[in-house]
């Protein structure tokens, strides 16, 4: 969804749609950014010139209090659905904003023009939206946002919304990126490819997310042909090649890649195929959306009826396994079967082989016991873990007093625990755990029982 709708109406009496006309000419008359309409199409852009105002008061203070009252009077408390549904999608806060805003100026003012062209590009994304409905004629009507983010996303989707991060969508090759810290060095190579120019073909990838069952899938592969389908429509409605990288990286190195992803699709996260900058063999973010988009390709290429092949996909459960299987499987993406794929991904998954100093299912443990180590059957990335409720809930959940941290092979973690007499408790170590080469955990469930308490 790092990525980037018609709004449909009916009345039901001429005194309604009246009363319509008249407020929408209120708004345009009292607020002229508020809309930027054109056709069945509604743009709110409010949050951009909202930004810019409060921009330039807090750079005229360096007094923090000031700065946050002048974002929050200026900009949040005036932000429209949109500025609130892409700080709940990215967890943007005041202090995200002011953060950005103090350690990024040169930034911010190369940026500015750009963002105030977003009326300009109503009208192509307009008729970027009717095509996708000559390709899916059940397209739902949808509003798309312009708004200013804290540099996270160029845009996402919150159910029936489009929400565009104008700093990032509608950069280009002069945006100044001299600031950025190593975490952002992503957007650096991003924004010399003009992004800007690609603004509509974002907008069209977003829309399509809108009218998807879901834009979190539970494993890698839902997420991915779910990224999939939208890239894929966004080129045919388009007609323009995807502005990814990875989907001119892709077609050269497609065995390799094909091999590795067949290793993690049925993963319950991402990894580094979509969404993150961490190091990976092939040094190329977002493979993911090539895989998805590659699985799509070539279910619509081996489909007789095309205008139903669409549908499928957008319709698609990317939660539902054998749901998603199916369609992966008429694809013909995969050389092997998704069955001998998910059978080898299973036996791959790392498990838990021991723990000290006692065994699962014990019955009389000591309740003075303070610490239990555990024992992995493979070395663990130590940068991950979690833990769930067992099937007794948080009555019976293991107290965990701090997690003491893995042995220096990743062989082993050590938790701190505290106990009770006479107790049965529970804990899951979760799929968040994962080995070195980026394999989940298999879920395992601790259960004991400790000893009575005895009085002397």
């Amino acid at each position: 969804m790092q990525r980037l709708i018609s709004f449909g109406v009916s009345y039901t009496s001429k005194s309604i749609f009246m009363k319509k006309i008249v407020l929408s000419l209120i708004l345009s008359a009292c607020c002229p950014g508020l809309f930027a309409q054109q056709g069945n199409q509604n743009f709110v852009t409010i949050d951009i010139d909202n930004f810019w105002i409060a921009y330039d008061q807090i750079r005229s203070t360096k007094d923090s209090t000031a700065q946050y009252n002048y974002l929050n009077e200026l900009f949040l408390e005036k932000g429209s659905p949109g500025l609130k549904g892409i700080m709940e999608a990215r967890n943007y806060t005041a202090k995200s904003y002011i953060d950005a805003i103090n350690a990024y100026p040169l930034f911010w003012n190369s940026i500015r023009l750009n963002t105030l062209k977003a009326k300009e590009f109503v009208g192509s994304i307009s008729a970027g939206v009717d095509e996708i409905r000559q390709l899916y004629p059940a397209l739902k009507p949808a509003q798309i946002y312009f708004t200013i983010g804290a540099l996270r996303t160029g845009g996402t989707t919150l159910k029936d919304r489009v929400l565009i991060g104008s700093e990032i969508s509608m950069a280009d090759q002069n945006t100044t990126t001299s600031e950025f810290p190593a975490a952002f060095s992503h957007l650096d190579p991003f924004f010399k490819t003009n992004p800007i120019k690609g603004l509509v073909f974002t907008n069209i990838h977003e829309y399509v997310h809108t009218q998807q069952k879901t834009t979190i899938a539970n494993t890698l592969l839902g997420q991915c042909v779910m990224e999939g389908v939208a890239e894929f429509i966004a080129v045919m409605a388009s007609k323009q090649s995807s502005t990814t990288p990875a989907l001119s990286y892709g077609p050269a190195n497609d065995a390799a890649i094909q091999k590795k992803f067949a290793t993690q699709m049925y993963n319950p996260y991402t990894g580094f195929w979509l969404y993150s900058n961490a190091e990976n063999e092939f040094r190329q973010r977002d493979l993911g959306y090539y895989v998805g988009y590659a699985i799509c390709a070539q279910y619509y290429k081996r489909a007789k009826d095309k205008k139903k092949a669409i549908a499928e996909m957008i319709e698609l459960d990317y939660d539902n396994e054998q749901e998603l299987n199916r369609f992966v499987a008429q694809s013909g993406y995969f050389q092997e079967s998704l069955q001998s794929i998910k059978s080898s991904f299973d036996q791959s998954r790392p498990t838990l082989i021991a723990m000290t100093p006692f065994s699962n299912q014990a019955t009389s443990v000591d309740a003075k016991l303070t610490e239990i180590t555990l024992t992995f059957s493979a070395a663990m990335d130590k940068r991950f873990r979690n833990f769930q409720l067992g099937p007794l809930g948080e009555k019976n959940l293991l107290k965990l007093k701090s997690f003491k941290g893995f042995s220096a092979d990743g062989r082993s973690a050590t938790i701190e625990v505290e106990l009770q007499p006479g107790r049965q408790h529970q804990i899951v170590l979760g799929a968040g755990f994962r080995s070195l080469d980026g394999i989940a955990l298999q879920p395992y469930l601790i259960d004991f029982k400790t000893a009575p308490h005895i009085e002397p």
